[in-house]
């Protein structure tokens, strides 16, 4: 198959096909959020037992990023995401049939595993299937599934609940993955890799620009969902706004993500790329220290713009790691970064801001995170683009 040359045709059919299962993929992990309370009140747990769900799920996918750039490209990138989504399949139709919550925690975990397959193993398939030309508008655009799942998960959950319980929920899921994993194979073709990629590993991991990617991804991903999963508490607890508002806030505050993460693959192919990172990792911090500045009054905006620009930084920060990487490299390459990002982006930096939030406010520690973001902007000096 040859490289598509426009986003056209078959390419943006597949370009289509390939968004919807990042889009479920993503889902994965934002399903719990909507449907929380009713989990909760079904097994009959406390507050952070039922929220250890995100843990557990966090857990499982961090490995599974740093497994799959491992080995997808030695199993098959075709061949991993396939499983990935038949695997899925199945857990979500067991996740209906948990008596204990013990049991559910097992299959969040697992479930994990197999979707942190997915995003190392498409990352080479992408390049190849594209002219490179054209990565960064098809990067940018499959990206802004994850995206358009934060926003836009939570009204599916509610449309489904007037249906169907929310066990019912994983019955529909597990039949869209089921249709997925047989159609997926039928409209994509392997990337044939010339060698191992596991035997790649030591030279990869003497490659500076991985680490200062790594350490890039890291306050991104913190300056992003690390915010995102305490804005609830920094909007009720520090500025004492009421629940109802605050959660109209927190919505409206990831409206634009999706739509900037599409204009910002258009920037790509047009301008530095280096430059086009630098420009987003300075904005975003500056506008993580601005938030705390905002006030009950402006915090919706300062969220608003801030969300969006950090968000807008991930298709570019893939495209650059697949110029960074020849193709039989990407895959693990991704797989590192990532993992790092999500175990350092969105592990750590929620609880340091929690603890800031307990010593000394919440402000304190979006102030810090927003300089910290701010000084990694000048490491993009420092990478190597091909």
């Amino acid at each position: 198959m040859g490289r598509y040359q426009s986003l056209t045709g078959k390419a943006l059919f597949l370009l289509a096909f390939l968004w919807f299962i990042w889009f479920m993929n993503f889902s994965v992990r934002t399903i719990f959020s909507p449907i929380l309370p009713l989990i909760e009140d079904d097994f009959t747990v406390s507050h952070a037992k039922a929220a250890s769900l995100f843990f557990y799920n966090s857990a499982g996918y961090s490995v599974s990023l740093f497994l799959s750039g491992m080995f997808s490209g030695y199993v098959g990138y075709r061949r991993s995401i396939t499983a990935s989504l038949m695997i899925s399949a199945l857990i979500f139709f067991f996740i209906p049939f948990c008596g204990r919550f013990s049991h559910l925690a097992l299959l969040v975990l697992v479930l994990g595993l197999t979707s942190g397959i997915y995003l190392p193993a498409i990352i080479p398939l992408v390049t190849h299937y594209y002219e490179e030309k054209s990565w960064g508008k098809v990067i940018a655009i499959h990206d802004s599934a994850a995206s358009m799942s934060i926003f836009a998960v939570p009204f599916v959950a509610l449309i489904l609940l007037s249906f169907v319980s929310w066990r019912g929920i994983f019955y529909v899921l597990g039949g869209v993955f089921v249709v997925l994993a047989i159609v997926f194979p039928m409209v994509c073709r392997e990337v044939k890799m010339s060698r191992s990629v596991r035997s790649q590993l030591p030279e990869i991991v003497r490659t500076p620009s991985l680490w200062l990617m790594a350490a890039i991804w890291t306050f991104a991903a913190g300056a992003n969902l690390g915010i995102y999963f305490v804005t609830p508490l920094y909007l009720t607890k520090e500025l004492m706004l009421d629940i109802s508002y605050a959660n109209e806030i927190f919505g409206f505050s990831r409206i634009g993500g999706a739509v900037l993460t599409i204009a910002i693959g258009f920037m790509i192919d047009r301008f530095s790329l280096k430059k086009t990172m630098f420009i987003q990792l300075l904005l975003s911090g500056l506008l993580t220290v601005v938030i705390p500045f905002a006030g009950a009054r402006h915090i919706g905006w300062a969220l608003f713009f801030q969300a969006s620009i950090v968000m807008g930084f991930f298709p570019v920060g893939l495209v650059a790691i697949s110029r960074i990487f020849p193709v039989e490299q990407r895959g693990l390459a991704t797989g590192i970064v990532t993992t790092l990002g999500v175990m350092c982006g969105l592990g750590f930096t929620p609880y340091l801001l929690g603890l800031s939030g307990d010593l000394f406010g919440f402000s304190a520690g979006i102030h810090l995170l927003g300089i910290c973001v701010v000084a990694s902007s000048g490491l993009t000096r420092f990478l190597r683009l091909a």
